[in-house]
């Protein structure tokens, strides 16, 4: 009497396997030693049976706990092999397998046509949302309206007129597939009449056109996180287009897209801001108001400051919203050229500007190498 193997071991699975993982195990090892493509091979026929055998018993919760806690002898012969395999109707074809696999590929199941019809998922939606610099950092709630599609109002997403139905289309019987065989190939397929409904409308609605689905404009609030930054998008789950046949609607992506700010520039999580500032605030020093998201503050201008100096704010930039860092704020400043001087203003500057001449190199040093530079450009070289 030959010794049966383990029939955990026969499909490669743990003995902790799922329903799911004995199945793709069986289908595994039934389409590579099936008869159909070893012909004349006896140890592959041999094989396959026992891999049948296996699955019969792993694939019953009632025969697998029997097998678990008594093994073969549990059985009572109905984990035999006698009824596995042969040349009638208890045998699995190579087809209906290859068929049944490729029905999960492209949604149809192993049943030969079980479903009613292909259900779709809605389509994504992306609105663009104009935002304040200010709501952006500190963040808000918007009130947007959108267009999407949504279940037909009038036919209550049947598609059919009023007074009509949808009916079962006649090319796959109402299932939405079609199984096309060629050879021991079978492939199941999207029927190409109802394009996988399974229904067909004859008296479509006037509303949605017997499409089910109708563009709708729908209000929604969506809350905006404070630090939200050009570019970026939130998505609101099950706000999309509505799906087909009873599917689930799709997402809504707003995309966040900032409106130029008068006063600050935003460089991720840092701002920056031009300060216009006086010459002779720049030359005797002092302090200034300077503008940030949080209020007025008061910004130091040492003596002598260069024009286009930078100043930095720690603290005072934005919040990032996905890890909590806070940037700065920067500050450049920029000497105004006085307008519209009177006479005595005129001599005044005059007289400054002479005096400065008169100590050109200690005054203003960079002029001063800079000219040194632009006369020796000229000079002839020798």
């Amino acid at each position: 009497m030959t010794t049966k193997r383990d029939y955990y071991e026969v499909l490669g699975v743990s003995r902790s396997a799922d329903d799911t993982e004995i199945k793709k195990a069986y289908r595994r090892l039934a389409m590579k030693c099936h008869p159909d493509r070893n012909q004349n091979d006896k140890s592959a026929e041999a094989a396959f049976k026992e891999c049948q055998e296996a699955y019969q018993v792993l694939a019953d919760a009632q025969k697998r706990a029997a097998y678990d806690q008594f093994g073969h002898a549990g059985l009572d012969g109905s984990g035999g092999g006698g009824g596995f395999y042969g040349a009638g109707a208890g045998a699995a074809g190579f087809a209906d397998i290859f068929g049944d696999v490729f029905g999960d590929i492209f949604g149809g199941g192993g049943g030969g046509g079980r479903r009613a019809s292909q259900v779709y998922r809605g389509a994504d939606v992306r609105f663009g949302l104009d935002l304040s610099l200010e709501d952006a950092v500190h963040g808000t709630e918007a009130r947007i309206r959108v267009p999407t599609m949504a279940t037909c109002e009038v036919c209550k997403g049947s598609g059919a007129r009023a007074g009509s139905a949808p009916v079962a289309c006649p090319t796959c019987g109402g299932h939405g597939q079609v199984r096309m065989q060629q050879g021991i190939f079978s492939i199941q397929q999207t029927c190409p009449n109802c394009r996988g409904n399974g229904r067909l409308v004859s008296q479509p609605c006037p509303e949605c056109r017997g499409e089910g689905r109708a563009r709708h404009a729908k209000t929604l609030s969506v809350t905006i996180p404070a630090g939200v930054d050009d570019g970026d998008q939130i998505r609101v789950s099950g706000q999309g287009d509505a799906g087909e046949n009873g599917g689930p609607p799709g997402d809504l992506y707003v995309q966040v897209k900032l409106r130029q700010h008068p006063l600050f520039r935003r460089d991720q999580d840092d701002l920056y801001c031009k300060v216009p500032v006086s010459f002779g605030m720049v030359v005797l020093g002092g302090e200034i108001e300077v503008p940030s998201l949080d209020g007025r503050m008061s910004l130091k201008i040492p003596a002598e400051t260069q024009t286009d100096k930078v100043f930095r704010i720690r603290g005072k930039g934005v919040k990032n919203v996905r890890n909590g860092h806070v940037g700065n704020l920067f500050c450049q400043v920029t000497v105004e050229t006085p307008v519209n001087l009177t006479r005595a203003q005129r001599e005044l500057l005059g007289n400054f500007e002479q005096t400065l001449r008169e100590g050109r190199e200690r005054h203003s040093p960079v002029e001063h190498s800079w000219l040194d530079k632009l006369r020796g450009f000229f000079e002839p070289r020798t």
